[in-house]
């Protein structure tokens, strides 16, 4: 299942920014971002993968705690678990990053 929405906010760092190589020695860096709901005032974990030259830049300039602006695609994702269960997901794809606090 694949819904792309535009997303576009700004948010703090839960944890360390995650980098990894691909076999193809392509970065992906893995982000955990927290925002607010504005009415509720309850707390959003969002799931961002950044590629390329920004997820090595996000290492170099992110840390957790720290102020991130994102640009991307939301989209839900689903797997199917060893036991069959199906299990679904939400992470947005960045295609900008800004590091407005440096």
């Amino acid at each position: 299942m694949n819904t792309n929405t535009i997303e576009l906010f700004v948010g703090r760092l839960g944890k360390e920014p995650d980098l990894r190589y691909t076999k193809n020695q392509k970065a992906v860096c893995h982000l955990s971002v927290a925002t607010t709901d504005g009415e509720e005032k309850k707390t959003i974990w969002n799931k961002v993968v950044v590629w390329g030259k920004q997820a090595e830049l996000c290492t170099l300039y992110l840390k957790k705690g720290k102020e991130v602006f994102i640009q991307g695609y939301r989209e839900l994702k689903e797997f199917t678990t060893n036991d069959g269960e199906i299990k679904k997901y939400e992470e947005i794809t960045a295609s900008l990053i800004g590091f407005p606090n440096l």
